[in-house]
């Protein structure tokens, strides 16, 4: 357990040790800002290992808190980037760089998986969807908020209407129930748009694929999905091996 991966989102930090066959271990999760969490952290690394392998679409500040940490833990750290194409997919952003790493490592990991075309949903902060075809070539993809967002989004426009709470309905005879009904029925619209129209695109309905820490709350209202809530990190491990091959880039 000397190499390991993180995935250091909007919301919270996960991270999986690698093992020798290069697959991802037990992943822990902690919300930014829980000091105590990140010492929990700490204690599951080894005092002194090998890489650590990054993935980061957090603010500046977020980013340096894991890597200072990191520093002191392991001899080498490399950060993940999207480039135009690795592992047979091909970014379909004409600026590569400009696709979120989180976006392009779950799209490595979804081809992976074999088979396609998959539809990539990556539910947290934010709501990411992204198509890939069968041939591994990124169509595009989609951004909206998640539905922790919208409620937020709302709240701050008319305090009264609270951040949280309720139980999502077909229709409610409560304000809270009706706000965490009409949020969570906008998340899952926004994913069956995407899937309608990329069948429209196809011709063929692709595989859906959720993943990220929202998604266990909408897996159920999709009759045929794949729930994979780690696969940035999975991504993030075959783009670690990759780097072995060719030699890390130290940070």
């Amino acid at each position: 357990m000397r190499r390991w991966v993180f995935d250091i989102g909007n919301t919270r930090l996960k991270c999986a040790p690698l093992g020798d066959d290069g697959r991802i271990g037990q992943v822990t999760a902690l919300t930014h800002g829980d000091h105590r969490q990140l010492d929990q952290i700490e204690a599951l690394l080894p005092q002194r290992g090998d890489c650590a392998y990054v993935c980061s679409v957090a603010s500046p500040q977020q980013f340096l808190v894991v890597v200072e940490m990191l520093a002191g833990r392991f001899r080498c750290t490399s950060v993940a980037r999207a480039t135009a194409g690795f592992a047979g997919i091909r970014n379909g952003y004409p600026q590569p760089g400009r696709l979120g790493v989180d976006r392009f490592l779950a799209m490595i990991a979804a081809r992976a998986l074999g088979g396609g075309p998959w539809l990539v949903c990556g539910i947290g902060t934010a709501i990411t969807v992204d198509l890939l075809d069968s041939e591994g070539e990124h169509l595009g993809g989609r951004i909206g908020p998640s539905q922790e967002v919208m409620r937020a989004g709302l709240h701050h426009a008319a305090a009264h209407l609270p951040p949280n709470g309720g139980r999502p309905l077909a229709f409610a005879l409560d304000t809270d129930d009706a706000l965490a009904s009409g949020c969570e029925a906008a998340a899952v619209g926004l994913i069956q748009d995407s899937v309608t129209a990329a069948a429209g695109m196809l011709g063929v309905t692709p595989a859906l694929l959720l993943h990220g820490g929202g998604a266990q709350a909408l897996v159920d209202r999709f009759a045929h999905a794949r729930h994979e809530p780690s696969l940035v990190l999975q991504g993030l491990a075959r783009w670690a091996a990759a780097g072995e091959q060719d030699g890390p880039s130290n940070l």
